[in-house]
């Protein structure tokens, strides 16, 4: 099952399917997109993560060979990059081929001792979408995606911080600890960010409007308003 609960402003998702080492199908796919969406209306931040020792070994095996499950994936995927809201990565153990694509499609990215990272493609005749190559690319380098894509390398922790792969290192505390802060900062500014960091064209008007909310929103004033009263901002989002 999918599992949702609160830390404050911070909603934690976790895949808990530990007997399959949080693997994907079908179902999991849908119900993860439907708990992000649902999510993003109401917190702050996002933390994924898996119950027990794996993030996500990947997807379930018996059921992938169908555009169904692969079209859900993308799906899923790409509903992560596109809530306005942050969503954090808090990879407390092996993230493989689909775990990989859900940690890559997270804002940002902690790794535990546990961590570990690989898109074995290559060892089962599979392939993953573009979007997945170039974002790997684009976060980790070429040689990084070379040597997991075509050298079906695994990455552990450090060499994927090393990489840029993953942003800091530390447990699911450290994450959560993270998210609060994230949770903290104008939502505004953040959406605006995120939405222009996930390769929307420069003529984006959505973007552009997000841009002009930013330097016109309530939260922009707060922020002015804080610096010269010497007290931390109270961002509402307006």
């Amino acid at each position: 099952m999918i599992a949702s609960s609160q830390d404050g402003p911070v909603t934690v998702i976790a895949i808990d399917r530990h007997e399959r080492r949080n693997a994907l199908d079908l179902e999991h796919c849908h119900a993860l997109r439907e708990a992000v969406l649902t999510a993003a209306g109401s917190a702050r931040a996002i933390v994924l993560t898996g119950a027990g020792s794996s993030f996500c070994a990947g997807a379930d095996l018996d059921g992938v060979y169908g555009d169904e499950f692969r079209d859900a994936l993308h799906g899923m995927l790409q509903a992560i990059v596109a809530v306005p809201v942050p969503v954090l990565a808090s990879i407390n153990g092996p993230a493989i081929g689909a775990g990989t694509q859900l940690a890559l499609a997270s804002d940002l990215r902690v790794a535990a001792a546990g961590a570990r990272f690989a898109v074995p493609t290559a060892r089962n005749g599979l392939a993953v979408d573009p979007w997945t190559i170039r974002r790997l690319a684009l976060l980790a380098g070429g040689g990084t995606a070379r040597a997991m894509l075509l050298g079906a390398e695994t990455f552990g922790p450090e060499l994927a911080h090393q990489r840029g792969l993953v942003d800091r290192l530390g447990d699911h505390a450290d994450a959560l600890a993270w998210a609060r802060q994230v949770a903290a900062f104008a939502p505004l500014s953040l959406a605006y960010s995120k939405r222009a960091l996930t390769e929307q064209p420069i003529e984006d008007p959505v973007l552009a409007t997000a841009f002009e909310a930013c330097w016109t929103s309530d939260d922009r004033a707060e922020g002015e308003r804080a610096r010269a009263e010497r007290r931390p901002p109270r961002f509402t989002g307006r």
